[in-house]
């Protein structure tokens, strides 16, 4: 067994149906007594419904999250913040809520502004210390323990409204934090048994989430899975597949779980000679003997979309993107080159098999 490091970063989380009863509980045991609530513009319904929950501990609502959190609307939000006197925030949604509430807490003194997640979507992004922040069209990220929410509360039943769609991609979009994380440079034999379980959960899930949108237990074990693979997103180093990410969803203002689906087959071809433990790995979960055909047929099969070119990247960005993927790459286990990355993108928007 080779040597590793490991460290967990500790969070609170509250799993079940029905869990968003406990929110008061959990609000009280952050010490917060002045909430801000975030959303997107699409999730206003259930976001009022959390600050009615909390009466007079809720004192604003920002409903103006958006994706690739630009840095206009995490200043309004830090500065509404600010205005309020908020001390504790409560992101409702997916990873552009949960990306605004670290954005905040990126910006206040340590400790200050703990953040409480309600993840509705399958993202992942509430178990980790990664903030993205889009300025200029161009998305930086990095990270800081000061972002990682402080309690997560997962409730299926809040899934129960998430689009058969945005539900499939969203999924696929967590399975890409532990197909990376399974062949991570600082990776270790406990996140690589939470990454191949996170898949295999999801995988399993996503199907019948797909064929009974209301299947509840379906639901909670899509989030057990998102739960895991955002664990293992939050404790190991990326690669390729989500540098490339970033960069399209950044430049091109892609939308961001749709992007890790179409790219993520292709990443795990392009890296396939260089991962043998990982494939190991992706077979077991997955249940098929070529991952990254594997892969591509379950997005296929959950009607997700398989090309760029259907999700509004243009043919023409392509040498962009592969310029800018490859000018300060993430360490990646098979070298980062231009043409070939430029290649795997041509397949990538046209939606070819990998």
């Amino acid at each position: 067994m080779k040597d590793f490091n490991y460290t967990s970063a500790a969070a609170r989380v509250i799993f079940g149906a029905g869990s968003l009863r406990h929110l008061e509980r959990e609000v009280e045991m952050l010490g917060a007594r002045r909430a801000l609530v975030l959303c997107t513009p699409e999730q206003i319904g259930i976001a009022q419904a959390v600050a009615q929950r909390l009466g007079a501990k809720a004192v604003g609502l920002f409903p103006r999250a958006a994706m690739h959190v630009p840095i206009e609307t995490a200043r309004a939000a830090r500065d509404e913040a600010r205005r309020l006197g908020a001390d504790c925030a409560i992101a409702i949604g997916g990873g552009s809520t949960i990306g605004l509430g670290k954005a905040i807490a990126l910006e206040e003194a340590a400790g200050s502004l703990p953040v409480l997640a309600i993840p509705t979507t399958y993202a992942g992004s509430e178990m980790t210390s990664i903030y993205g922040i889009t300025d200029a069209g161009v998305k930086k990220t990095g990270k800081d323990p000061r972002v990682l929410p402080r309690t997560v509360i997962y409730d299926a039943e809040l899934t129960l409204s998430l689009p058969v769609g945005l539900s499939m991609t969203s999924g696929l979009n967590a399975i890409a934090h532990s197909a990376e994380g399974l062949y991570a440079q600082d990776g270790n034999p406990i996140m690589s048994l939470m990454a191949e379980e996170g898949i295999r959960a999801l995988a399993i899930a996503l199907p019948r989430i797909k064929s009974r949108p209301d299947d509840i237990e379906a639901r909670a074990q899509a989030q057990y899975g998102a739960w895991l693979c955002g664990t293992v997103l939050g404790n190991v180093g990326m690669a390729l597949h989500h540098k490339l990410c970033h960069t399209l969803g950044g430049t091109f203002n892609l939308p961001h779980a749709e992007t890790h689906a179409v790219v993520l087959p292709h990443a795990i071809a392009y890296n396939a000679a260089a991962i043998p433990e990982a494939l190991a790995a992706l077979r077991r979960a997955l249940g098929h003997e070529d991952p990254p055909r594997g892969l591509f047929e379950l997005a296929v099969r959950l009607g997700a979309p398989s090309a760029l070119s259907a999700i509004g990247m243009p043919e023409g960005g392509i040498e962009r993107a592969a310029q800018l993927a490859t000018q300060n790459p993430y360490w990646n286990p098979r070298p980062v080159e231009r043409e070939a990355i430029a290649a795997l993108l041509r397949r990538a928007w046209a939606g070819l098999s990998p």
